[in-house]
């Protein structure tokens, strides 16, 4: 493969090319079209899906809570946990490897509330509120978005094309 892909996912075969998994709380950022990027049961994380059309480089983060300040360790330990460190982190992988944000598109899927019905912690929305926020001050515009409800989704982008497919309740649309 080409260019660079964390150490973190684990790359299988299947009929589009080699499937890197995106953990939880982990970022990939390749330029191999033959990567499939991949990430599960986003229930209330965010998957944050980046795309380079002119440069065929394509990223995506995992994000499982809103802000560091609430475990500054962890944060310096695993910065894709937190939207505030692990946002910056997916862009400059993006830009490394000589992305503009002008060129990069993104598209969300996540921020559901699955397990906490009264809505006490309510994460997946506090998820969505901050990367809107960020993304809003930073001047980044969301292009597409699956989020909310109470459906657990997997998401996978074709970095070959740019492609991104979520899948959800056995079905999978084109997002």
């Amino acid at each position: 493969m080409s260019g660079s892909i964390g150490s973190t996912g684990a790359a299988t075969k299947n009929k589009d090319g080699a499937v890197v998994v995106v953990d939880i709380s982990d970022v990939q950022v390749t330029d191999d079209p033959n990567v499939v990027l991949a990430t599960y049961a986003l229930g209330s994380c965010i998957g944050v899906v980046a795309y380079d059309r002119k440069r065929c480089v394509g990223g995506m983060l995992h994000y499982m809570l809103p802000l560091s300040r609430t475990n500054p360790t962890r944060a310096k330990e695993r910065p894709a946990m937190f939207a505030d460190t692990g946002l910056p982190l997916l862009f400059e992988k993006m830009y490394a490897f000589g992305c503009d944000k002008s060129d990069i598109i993104v598209k969300v899927v996540g921020g559901g509330q699955l397990y906490d019905d009264r809505g006490t912690f309510d994460i997946g929305r506090r998820n969505y509120a901050i990367l809107n926020k960020i993304f809003k001050n930073n001047g980044v515009k969301v292009l597409a978005e699956d989020v909310g409800g109470t459906a657990s989704r997997s998401v996978r982008m074709l970095v070959g094309t740019g492609d991104v497919v979520v899948r959800s309740h056995g079905r999978e649309a084109t997002l």
